[in-house]
């Protein structure tokens, strides 16, 4: 590849995602309202800080976006990568790692959001495997109920 070809290229973003799981079986998502973009939803994560594992930013981002502290995210489930706008319109490449977590009840804080995420309108809900596919906005990853049917079978 030339240097001008890689120049060009979107950054890669690492990130850590989470598929949060309560004794009810349902999965905690965040609405997500930016300008000129359609509200859209996605779990618990976000990009690994400079030298951070994909474990360790999983285990920061679900404390920092739900208030709920775990010493282990578990094991890398899955992995996925793309291109997409973030929250501030900035094109990426995106290797998301896929973590497992099955928590309590409990009622998320937003206390360690971002401002950007605020500005968003960062707002929770859980959601019941059978909501999933009909949700009328849309819902990242796309095919979240199979990939909790496949890394998360129901109990």
């Amino acid at each position: 590849m030339t240097e001008l070809a890689e120049q060009t290229l979107p950054r890669l973003r690492r990130a850590a995602r989470i598929l949060l799981i309560d004794p009810d079986d349902r999965v905690l998502l965040f609405r997500y309202v930016v300008a000129g973009r359609a509200p859209f939803w996605c779990g618990p994560g976000g990009e690994c800080d400079p030298g951070e594992t994909f474990a360790a930013a999983a285990r920061r981002e679900l404390f920092e976006e739900t208030g709920l502290e775990v010493a282990d995210c578990g094991p890398e489930r899955a992995r996925r990568g793309g291109e997409f706008a973030t929250l501030t319109g900035e094109w990426i490449r995106s290797d998301e790692r896929f973590f497992v977590v099955h928590a309590p009840r409990f009622n998320p804080s937003d206390q360690g959001h971002t401002a950007v995420e605020r500005a968003a309108q960062m707002t929770h809900r859980w959601f019941t495997r059978a909501e999933l596919p009909a949700w009328p906005e849309t819902i990242f990853p796309e095919d979240i109920a199979t990939l909790l049917d496949e890394l998360a079978p129901r109990r």
